[in-house]
């Protein structure tokens, strides 16, 4: 199950990045990965038994880092650090504003976004 549908996408997110095809798939891996990101808390409590503000963010969250993913995958799918040819290094560490965390790459921002719904920490009570 997707947090977001492909007329969400592209009629309210106005999403037009990735190609109409792979909508639906990117949508899928995007809200598996926002499940690892809250330790499935979003399953756990049921998506309609959120805020309406924490389902505003994860339908915003799933359509940018669904993005980020497709404009990425190359990327993300070749993990690289550093690498050195002939003396001449490029390190892709910290500098790069984007986490790896518990193996999702995800852009810092977003992930700062998604934490505002307080789905993604350790210590989550529900009140």
């Amino acid at each position: 199950m997707s947090y977001v549908d492909k007329s969400y996408y592209i009629d309210v997110f106005k999403g037009n990045m990735i190609d109409e095809n792979d909508i639906d798939k990117s949508l899928r891996k995007a809200s598996r990965h926002i499940d690892t990101l809250t330790f499935n808390r979003v399953n756990g409590l049921g998506f309609e038994n959120l805020t309406d503000f924490q389902k505003d963010i994860i339908k915003e969250v799933t359509c940018e880092l669904a993005e980020f993913e497709y404009e990425n995958a190359e990327l993300i799918e070749n993990v690289l650090s550093s690498y050195s040819i002939n003396g001449v290094s490029m390190n892709f560490g910290s500098s790069w504003n984007v986490q790896l965390i518990k193996g999702v790459a995800i852009p810092t921002e977003l992930h700062e976004t998604l934490k505002q719904t307080g789905l993604c920490t350790l210590s989550f009570r529900r009140f």
